[in-house]
């Protein structure tokens, strides 16, 4: 039985990241507008993408806790991986804005030496988004979920563009007064990547796509569960963080029913060994040797 106790503690990791960014998105802003900082502002605006991306992430996660009904059968953990996937479209449409606005500042020559309070900001932020990267990448990695991961992903890329603006705006400060706006745009850049890295990795989880790696690595541990003459097939595929795996393999075709339901459950076992959020389902045919009369 699903308690979903996994979603309930992604769920710490959304609010975490709603709160901080918030905190962070309105002091880069005021203060990028006072201390005329473009680069400031710009990672002011990132982090609103990231306010709405983590609501996202909230709300999938609090759908998913809905336990199976008549028509989703398999419950409803792959929302969110959904959320994830509409994360990435806000962020893609930010960095377009954010690489723009930069575009035209530099095009129309509109410079400005910055204040060194908004250096200061820029490292304060980097510091505190990297000790939340710390947090919610170890959560990620405790309850299996792609979106947390995501989150925890987007929170380093903040703490590597808060760096980047930090130094960005103290290269303008020195007289280097283009700088700012260069790092503005480069940060609407890194916003767009991680857009993208967050879309292609849930785009190949709702497409049923799955890890080479770790289908050979199931491959290998139903192979050496014993009485299995070969494995035949398996297919894999993630729903949430649960792995459903389809498994076909033969036995001795002599065997009983419950000899052959013993197997089953060594496999289940075994495969849970390495892979905790797996539910597996085999299929079992019959192997034919020298010995037995067909």
């Amino acid at each position: 039985m699903d308690n979903y106790e996994d979603l309930k503690k992604g769920e710490r990791g959304a609010w975490l990241s709603i709160i901080v960014y918030i905190f962070l998105a309105t002091l880069k802003i005021v203060i990028g507008f006072l201390g005329h900082s473009d680069a400031l502002q710009a990672d002011g605006l990132n982090n609103t993408t990231d306010i709405i991306a983590s609501v996202a992430l909230l709300i999938g996660l609090k759908i998913s806790r809905i336990p199976p009904d008549e028509d989703h059968l398999y419950g409803h953990r792959r929302t969110e991986t959904i959320s994830s996937l509409i994360a990435s479209f806000i962020m893609f449409l930010v960095g377009i804005q954010v690489i723009w606005q930069a575009f035209l500042a530099f095009i129309h020559q509109e410079f400005a030496t910055p204040s060194s309070l908004t250096a200061i900001v820029a490292l304060f932020s980097g510091i505190v988004m990297y000790i939340v990267y710390l947090i919610n990448s170890k959560l990620a990695k405790k309850v299996d979920s792609l979106a947390v991961k995501a989150v925890a992903y987007d929170n380093r890329s903040d703490a590597y563009v808060s760096f980047g603006t930090c130094i960005g705006i103290t290269g303008a400060i020195i007289g280097i007064t283009w700088l700012d706006t260069i790092t503005a745009f480069l940060v609407g850049v890194l916003i767009i990547y991680t857009a993208w890295k967050i879309f292609y990795d849930a785009a190949h989880t709702l497409t049923d796509g799955f890890d080479i790696g770790k289908i050979e690595s199931i491959h290998t541990i139903i192979a050496n569960v014993s009485q299995v003459h070969q494995v035949l097939d398996i297919k894999a595929r993630m729903n949430g963080n649960r792995i459903w795996i389809d498994a076909t393999i033969s036995v001795k075709a002599d065997l009983s029913v419950a000899e052959s339901h013993t197997i089953t459950e060594k496999i289940e076992t075994a495969i849970r060994e390495t892979y905790p959020n797996a539910y597996t389902l085999v299929h079992i045919e019959p192997y034919f040797d020298n010995h037995i009369t067909k």
